[in-house]
């Protein structure tokens, strides 16, 4: 498959004036993310101007296991992941959830089945999914990130690896003053990469149709680990030859990445030499190219069996770390940096921001999206 790009460059959209609804500050909010490996929901309030997380699931489901071969979901993931779902249906009902984002992303664009998946899953569990497009996937990862954006930060390039796919935004912040880059970030939920308007300027965004699900069903029958690696590595750059910021020279002042993944919260646990994940610690953590390239080479040293034994790493990450430190290694080879910023956040965030910044919880221009709980 081909990435999905935006054919051109656009501005920040209009501030779009959110609808006030009384009394919404007690009421609980959900968003779900249904990937191509993960099935992940947060359930939240709001708490002065923080996200109080009141309850969250998670599951590797695999719902993507077998579709780069089949372009089908198969039988065994469509039955985890409903068993998933219903879990999270007992969730919201227990929290009485009315605000709500169901939504489903690569694995569900890509399957020949994904109709009547969806429609099995409405009627086994009542949830209704909706299926969303990469432009609106990656928004909603570039939102999440705003909180982390420096106000030194005058290009940024917003990664987001997922299971099935990876998302690139490249934004020009030049001429945002740079106390309001995070906030205006922010505001990206309203519109599109395509609407226009004075300030930030998108120069360009891509999807690439292969996360750390995809990707390693790619290259599955290498048997050689570092020789898969490499494979890995060099055919996602391939994938980015025609996004425009990778022909362009960029010094290391003022450039920044955010990247927002397991696989980079991964190795930012095991450059931090963490046996037990703490978010506190690796939520905006800054790394650089040097600190990542030996964490890699480690993972590398240590083998299959070595990464499946390392506590850093965990049994639900193993099998998946090295095609995302693929996808890491190969943007690091374009745009090396000193400043790549950890995101233990994503898709789920951002849909949780975009829903109560609508209903008027996050009109204030000094909100953030901070977290607690």
């Amino acid at each position: 498959m081909t990435p999905r790009r935006s054919g051109s460059v656009a501005a920040l959209p209009p501030t779009v004036e959110p609808r006030h609804r009384p009394d919404v500050s007690s009421e609980a909010y959900a968003a779900l993310d249904l990937g191509t490996n993960s099935c992940r929901m947060l359930i939240a309030r709001t708490n002065g101007r923080q996200l109080q997380i009141v309850d969250s699931f998670s599951k590797p489901v695999q719902l993507g296991a077998g579709l780069e071969t089949t372009g089908r979901l198969s039988r065994g993931s469509i039955r985890r992941t409903i068993q998933a779902l219903r879990v999270c249906r007992r969730k919201l009902d227990q929290h009485k959830v009315t605000n709500m984002r169901l939504v489903a992303t690569e694995a569900c664009r890509r399957a020949r089945n994904a109709g009547q998946f969806i429609t099995q899953v409405k009627r086994e569990t009542g949830l209704s999914l909706d299926v969303i497009t990469p432009e609106e996937e990656a928004r909603l990862a570039v939102v999440s990130c705003g909180p982390l954006v420096s106000p030194e930060s005058e290009q940024l390039l917003i990664v987001d690896i997922g299971g099935g796919s990876t998302e690139l935004v490249w934004i020009d912040l030049s001429n945002v003053a740079p106390r309001d880059r995070s906030r205006t970030i922010l505001e990206m939920h309203r519109g599109s990469f395509a609407a226009s308007s004075g300030g930030a300027k998108v120069v360009d965004w891509i999807s690439v149709p292969f996360g750390v699900a995809t990707l390693r069903d790619r290259f599955i029958d290498v048997e050689d680990d570092a020789g898969r690696f490499a494979l890995m590595s060099w055919f996602f750059e391939e994938n980015l030859v025609d996004f425009a910021p990778a022909h362009r020279i960029y010094g290391r002042e003022g450039f920044q990445i955010v990247s927002t993944s397991g696989t980079v919260t991964t190795v930012a646990a095991s450059h931090l030499g963490l046996k037990r994940y703490d978010r506190t610690l690796v939520d905006g953590l800054q790394m650089n190219t040097d600190q990542i390239d030996v964490v890699v080479r480690e993972y590398l040293r240590l083998g299959p069996e070595g990464r499946r034994r390392d506590p850093r790493i965990g049994r639900d990450r193993h099998l998946l770390i090295m095609s995302g430190a693929a996808i890491l290694q190969a943007l690091l080879r374009l745009w090396p940096t000193e400043k790549l910023s950890v995101a233990d956040r994503g898709l789920r965030e951002g849909l949780l921001y975009a829903q109560m910044s609508a209903d008027g919880l996050f009109s204030d221009s000094r909100d953030t999206m901070e977290f607690e709980g």
